[in-house]
């Protein structure tokens, strides 16, 4: 018997439980509880599970466990990122025209722009970063002080990583609110909509439109090089190679998306954890320098910013009992990694001792490791330790107003609330 013909026997066999469909957009508005017990009765069956697409007769293998989910991670050579890593693909003209994300490389190109990327975190950089990072984390906190906001998302959440960001890309102030607008356009169609799932890469006239800004910046760069991260990508030197203006804008453009977006998202939830278990919270606040680091990585876990990424199979290849064939579609979904029983204890619950805690929040381990895993925790504790201290009773009113999406766990709002100490 073939592979593909194994598998579709496997498909019709795994016993699916009725109304879990994954590739359903209707899927992806169920409360977050009733999504994470549907994972937990698919990691239940054991292996990958399968499902079609009824828009478009397409499928793919729903890789649910974290065993799966690494395996697939660190085996670059067998699943691939170079077709797309999104639901659906980019369009080959978008990729040409806009330039290609590292998520969707595979070696060697990938592994030639992570170097050059690399190679741009000099240790000055990154001390730089750390000293401002603290800054703004100051300058928020003082500005709630005096402004009295009430949303945290717009004012904390999504503010520290985009600050930061453009802080360490060197993009002039008045530029920054004409980025973000386009950023905002870009990335709004991230999620779903009446009976369809909105993907990333509609709003391309403002992602055009962006990557011009810093395509610019990059020219002048090359002319007049400053001690900023732009300075650095466009002029390193790696074997004769660095960044051009198509890699800079997309390579911008990815930073925007893991490092704001995903931050911001981690941020919000994580101040809604600690609201909704305040014994975690007594534990935090009575040693922060104890616990920090582990609710931290908690938050991670619990909230998982992405919820999922896509590969494609290389080769004929057998994973957890299934044989997939070259050219299928597998479906890394990292939330349902981060809840697996196998590997956590307790997995619903919220515990800042968790130990280990081996989370899949930044991806799988392999290539495609987030590259910015160490700014998101260094934000995310230089800015808990800040809110925590001056505002030690800062905590979410409400739950989370959430975008439906299938591709990031998104907050669109979240009302908070504190008292501002006397002096």
């Amino acid at each position: 018997m073939s592979a593909t013909a194994d598998i579709g026997s496997r498909r019709t066999d795994l016993g699916i439980p009725t109304g879990i469909d994954l590739a359903d957009p209707e899927f992806w508005r169920r409360p977050l509880p009733e999504r994470a017990a549907a994972f937990a009765r698919l990691r239940s069956l054991g292996g990958p599970v399968y499902f079609t697409d009824l828009r478009t007769g397409k499928g793919f293998h729903a890789l649910v466990r974290h065993a799966d989910v690494v395996a697939a991670s660190r085996t670059p050579e067998v699943f691939i990122s170079g077709p797309g890593v999104t639901t659906p693909e980019p369009a080959r003209w978008v990729r040409t025209l806009f330039g290609d994300s590292m998520v969707n490389l595979d070696d060697p190109r990938h592994a030639d722009l992570r170097r050059i990327v690399s190679r741009a975190f000099t240790p000055r950089l990154i001390a730089k970063v750390e000293d401002d990072i603290r800054a703004v984390a100051r300058e928020l906190v003082d500005e709630l002080i005096a402004c009295r906001p009430t949303d945290f998302v717009s004012a904390v959440a999504a503010e520290l990583p985009y600050r930061v960001i453009c802080n360490m890309m060197g993009i002039p102030e008045p530029q920054r609110n004409r980025i973000l607008a386009q950023v905002n356009r870009a990335s709004e169609h991230t999620g779903v909509a009446r009976s369809r799932i909105r993907v990333p890469g509609k709003g391309l006239r403002a992602l055009a439109r962006m990557q011009g800004v810093i395509a610019a910046l990059g020219r002048e760069r090359r002319r007049r090089p400053t001690d900023d991260l732009i300075s650095a990508l466009v002029t390193a030197d790696v074997d004769g190679r660095r960044l051009n203006s198509r890699e800079l804008g997309a390579f911008f453009s990815l930073l925007l998306v893991a490092g704001v977006e995903t931050t911001r998202n981690a941020l919000a939830h994580g101040l809604h954890l600690l609201t909704e278990h305040p014994d975690q919270r007594a534990l935090l606040l009575a040693d922060p320098d104890a616990h920090l680091g582990g609710a931290v990585e908690e938050m991670v876990r619990h909230s998982t910013p992405i919820i999922q990424f896509r590969r494609t199979v290389a080769v004929d290849h057998r994973l957890n009992g299934t044989d997939l064939a070259k050219g299928e579609k597998v479906v890394l979904f990292f939330g349902s990694a981060n809840r697996d029983e196998a590997v956590f204890t307790d997995p619903d619950a919220f515990d800042i001792t968790r130990s280990p805690n081996p989370h899949l929040g930044f991806g799988g381990g392999g290539p495609h490791f987030c590259l910015g895993a160490y700014l998101a925790r260094q934000e995310m504790r230089v800015l808990f330790r800040e809110l925590l201290t001056r505002l030690p009773d800062i905590h979410s009113i409400g739950a989370p107003e959430l975008i439906h999406s299938n591709f990031d766990n998104r907050v669109r709002a979240l009302r908070f609330g504190y008292t501002v100490p006397s002096s």
